[in-house]
């Protein structure tokens, strides 16, 4: 039992390591799970696709992945025009009235558009593919071969524990935020944050490669 929990709590801390920094994608769920809107449905998303993306980096993927350069840079693309399209419309919210930003009076998005968001949070971002697909695969071929699945279950696991508990602990701060003050600080926050990533990802997918030849 000893044998197999060393590898599982491996994949557990260094997956919840990458996954706990702030970002695009649990800026979302923060913030739905604030509006108590479509949670379940959007951590269990976000837990799956991971889960995915780790179990095809723990597979061998990874290294197949990273002989094809040009994927890299449409997802750097991608990436970059969703995160700056969405930080802006991040940023209009904060610069509306603060009655406007009261979840009382509306604001709610339908499931289909909510799943596609984090879809696009989460698939867009290289990000994403580096820290799952590639870290994670590295990290599992140190393990013996036979115990590289129960690496990448901790690893999975941490995931979806994070994620349940990004959503669902966020109702905890609903008194907080049933000023309006807050919620325009979240959007300033997640705007900044957006734009930020937006830009760095497009320096480190391509502007500081072509300048680097």
């Amino acid at each position: 039992m000893f044998y197999i929990l060393i590898p599982f709590l491996s994949g557990f801390a260094l997956s919840a390591s990458l996954i706990m920094a702030i970002g695009a994608q649990n800026l979302f769920v923060l913030r739905q799970g604030l509006k108590k809107e479509h949670i379940g449905a959007i951590v269990l998303f976000c837990g799956l696709s991971d889960a995915l993306l780790i179990t095809l980096g723990v597979s061998g993927i990874g290294a197949f992945l990273s002989k094809i350069p040009q994927l890299s840079k449409i997802f750097t693309l991608a990436g970059f025009l969703f995160l700056s399209y969405y930080s802006i419309m991040a940023l209009r919210r904060a610069m509306k009235s603060e009655d406007s930003l009261n979840l009382s009076k509306g604001h709610s998005v339908s499931l289909a558009k909510a799943l596609f968001t984090v879809a696009a949070f989460t698939w867009l971002n290289p990000h994403v593919y580096i820290d799952t697909v590639f870290l994670m695969g590295t990290a599992a071929s140190a393990q013996p071969y036979s115990l590289r699945p129960i690496f990448g279950i901790g690893a999975s696991a941490a995931s979806f524990v994070w994620f349940f508990a990004l959503g669902y602990a966020a109702r905890f701060l609903q008194p907080i935020f049933q000023h309006p003050r807050s919620w325009q600080r979240l959007d300033i926050l997640t705007g900044s944050v957006m734009l930020f990533l937006a830009f760095l990802l497009l320096w480190q997918g391509i502007l500081h490669p072509f300048l680097s030849l």
